[in-house]
C-alpha cells in the first residue's frame, strides 16, 4: 500500500501552510487521496501534483488561475499559449526592472549635486516635462548602462 501524509505534514515539507493547501484544492490546483476522518491525506502523485503547481506559481510567477489553468489543459498548444504570455509579461517586467535598475546606479553614480545638473538626468527630466506639458507620452528613459559597483563600496 502507497504511503499517505496527512495535510500537515504535505504543508510542513512543501513549506506552506494548511489553508494553502486548503485553498489550492479549492483553485483546483490539487486534489486529497483519501481522508482519514476529517484529515486530508496525500498520495506521492497529489505531492506531485502540488510540486509542479509550486513550480508554475513560485518559480514560474503564474498567478494561481493561470496555474490551475495550464495545470487543467488537456492540450499542449492551449498550455503553451498560457505559459508563453506568461512568459512575455515576465520578460516585459525583467527589461523595465533592468531600465530602473540603470536610472537607479547612474544617479548613485552621478558626479553633479543635483540632478537637474546631471547632463543626462536633467535632459531627461525636460524632455518629460516638455512632453508632459504637450500632451505626449513620457519619453523612455534612456540611461546609460553604468557597471555596477561591487557591493559594500
Amino acid at each position: 500500500m502507497e504511503q499517505l501524509y496527512s495535510i500537515t505534514e504535505a504543508a510542513r515539507a512543501f513549506g506552506v501552510s494548511v489553508p494553502t493547501l486548503r485553498y489550492y484544492e479549492e483553485c483546483g490546483l490539487i486534489r486529497p487521496t483519501a481522508r482519514r476522518g476529517r484529515v486530508r491525506q496525500y498520495d506521492r502523485a497529489a505531492l506531485e501534483r502540488l510540486a509542479y503547481a509550486q513550480l508554475l506559481h513560485d518559480d514560474g510567477m503564474m498567478p494561481l488561475a493561470d496555474t490551475a489553468a495550464v495545470m487543467t489543459s488537456r492540450a499542449a498548444p492551449e498550455r503553451h499559449a498560457l505559459i508563453t504570455a506568461r512568459h512575455d509579461a515576465v520578460r516585459e517586467r525583467i527589461d523595465r526592472l533592468s531600465r530602473a535598475a540603470a536610472v537607479l546606479r547612474h544617479m548613485l553614480q552621478c558626479p553633479a549635486d543635483h540632478p537637474l545638473d546631471c547632463p543626462v538626468t536633467g535632459a531627461y527630466i525636460r524632455s518629460r516635462v516638455d512632453a508632459a506639458l504637450a500632451g505626449e507620452e513620457p519619453p523612455e528613459p534612456a540611461f546609460p548602462d553604468v557597471p555596477e559597483e561591487p557591493s559594500g563600496s
